[in-house]
């Protein structure tokens, strides 16, 4: 049973890791799925004057 807890935490820091690693590495070598949507948003807005 204590094999199986070591298993499962290595693979949860592996995974933490991975994670943290494509974070910082992803828009390097993915740049469209880490940039920002450009498009122009207009909505009307209304002020209530008293």
């Amino acid at each position: 049973m204590l094999r199986l807890i070591k298993v499962l935490l290595f693979l949860v820091a592996l995974a933490g890791i991975g994670l943290v690693a494509f974070a910082y590495i992803g828009p390097i070598f993915f740049p469209n799925d880490f940039a920002a949507p450009i498009s122009e948003v207009t909505h009307p807005v209304t002020l209530d004057t008293d």
